[in-house]
């Protein structure tokens, strides 16, 4: 991912790479420190590892930016609440999923989930991924869950189902139903389904080669430079939302 970043920020011109760095036990020709990246840098790209995005957003936090862009996976609650809790001293765009495709169609399921309720269509979210991830649901089906919940007004925490087997009984009314495959070398498929007694709306997205997901970042940093602290998410980015 830091190499597909650093190909998107060349491939565009009103963009420069300012610093690279690593992990503190990394050393690399070319690499910097962290504090002398932060210096360098209106906005900083982050995908590595739930800790070290934590400690980069507090050390960011505690000199007042430079605005981050981070795009972990595997953020537990609690880190989570830590990102959240610097983004009141800088702002910061966090996601699952830098992609533009599977952000526009997460603000495009919570429109949909608006106006197909409950009571006549059925929410079901599939996602596939190669073998070697080790999280699931993926970050990205649950961000299209809380799309989903979200145009519905409920929680994804209450709604959501993430396994059914063996004897599971009728589905309840208003269920946000997951499924899972992990097989081979897939980046990353992802589906939503409406589906009433009549009728199926199914809005799906490939993903097919890694680099969507750091274009997606570049467009984001390009985007959060500047702004004032806050947390941020791609529906921001893209417009979804009223802020920024």
């Amino acid at each position: 991912m830091g190499r597909a970043t650093a190909a998107a920020v060349e491939a565009n011109p009103a963009l420069t790479i300012a610093a690279r760095f690593d992990r503190p036990d990394v050393n690399a020709e070319g690499l910097v420190s962290q504090e002398a990246a932060l210096d360098a840098c209106d906005a900083v790209i982050d995908f590595t590892t739930p800790a070290a995005s934590v400690a980069l957003a507090k050390a960011a936090a505690a000199r007042g930016g430079p605005a981050l862009v981070i795009g972990s996976t595997g953020l537990d609650a609690a880190q989570l609440a830590e990102i959240k809790a610097a983004s009141a001293k800088v702002a910061i765009v966090q996601t699952f999923n830098f992609s533009l495709g599977v952000n526009l169609m997460a603000g495009l399921v919570k429109q949909v989930a608006q106006r197909l309720g409950p009571e006549a269509y059925d929410i079901e979210i599939f996602e596939a991924h190669h073998r070697r991830k080790v999280d699931a649901p993926s970050g990205t089906a649950l961000m299209l869950g809380d799309a989903a919940a979200s145009g519905r007004g409920v929680s994804l925490s209450n709604a959501g189902r993430r396994a059914r087997d063996g004897i599971t009984g009728a589905r309840p009314e208003g269920e946000i139903g997951f499924s899972v495959m992990r097989a081979g070398g897939i980046v990353g498929e992802h589906s939503v389904a409406f589906a009433a007694e009549d009728e199926i709306l199914t809005f799906s997205h490939s993903a097919r080669d890694r680099s969507l997901f750091a274009r997606g970042a570049v467009v984001a940093a390009a985007w959060v430079a500047g702004k004032p602290p806050g947390l941020y998410d791609m529906q921001d980015v893209l417009g979804f939302t009223a802020r920024g």
